[in-house]
């Protein structure tokens, strides 16, 4: 552990190193790339005022609500279709045709049917998730080996048993992948639903340091998306993969 956040450390120092290094040999003007002191300064003014707090708040409600119905909706029309071959054949190849679909595309629809209110930003975060999670629980369930299958029903393991007990457990691994996939592209759709109308939020913190010419909030705003993802991805999705490899015997209990 303490190798790996020495390593960290040195990469993360190495980035600001190279990132001061080009700001000295001044191959840009400051307005378009600005120096680590000046973004630094755009955060601690940001959180000292609470925008930055608050454009986060604002931000986290959304994609917690948006995540979490596409994880609902994805996760039972992902079961559905490897229950039935009709709605494998209909429906699965439709989502599978959705998928490709960048989030930007469902903005005119959010706006007609809804409006320009948290609805419309709620439906693009849905979207932009939904599909992936139900492509990755039905990609999960189908490559469980049938031996797993056979073994739990010849101990006598049957429906809800044999789907609590055997294929849960045995689709984890793969549906974690689509559920980090999914939480991506939900922050990538809310990111564009804030950044395209007026909302408070981190994507509009984007969009302000646009229209103002600042790099520096946009740059900063940046650095804390990435930071939050990060963040989540260790204390959330990372233990929970971690637990899962343990129990799977790839790494070491010890």
């Amino acid at each position: 552990m303490a190798k790996k956040i020495f390593r960290q450390i040195i990469f993360y120092a190495s980035l600001l190193i190279a990132w001061q290094a080009l700001i000295l040999l001044k191959l840009f003007p400051s307005y378009i790339f600005p120096s680590p002191a000046a973004v630094f300064e755009t955060l601690c003014s940001g959180f000292s005022d609470k925008t930055f707090l608050i454009a986060i708040g604002v931000s986290l409600k959304r994609i917690f609500l948006g995540y979490s119905l596409a994880l609902i909706i994805g996760t039972s029309v992902g079961i559905i279709i490897c229950k039935n071959e009709f709605v494998s054949e209909t429906l699965g190849s439709l989502i599978l045709g959705l998928q490709t679909l960048p989030s930007i595309c469902w903005f005119p629809l959010a706006i007609l049917w809804f409006g320009l209110n948290e609805k419309a930003i709620q439906f693009i975060v849905v979207m932009g998730a939904v599909f992936s999670i139900t492509i990755s629980t039905e990609t999960a369930i189908r490559n469980i080996p049938p031996l797993y299958i056979k073994v739990g029903k010849n101990f006598g393991a049957k429906r809800f048993v044999l789907f609590r007990e055997v294929i849960v457990p045995a689709a984890l691994p793969h549906f974690l992948n689509g559920l980090k996939q999914g939480w991506s592209f939900a922050w990538r759709s809310l990111m564009a639903a804030e950044i395209l109308f007026v909302s408070l939020g981190l994507g509009y913190l984007l969009t302000v340091g646009r229209e103002l010419n600042d790099m520096s909030q946009v740059i900063a705003v940046i650095g804390v998306i990435a930071f939050i993802s990060i963040l989540f991805d260790k204390i959330l999705f990372g233990k929970i993969q971690a637990n899962i490899r343990k129990k799977w015997g790839l790494i070491n209990n010890t």
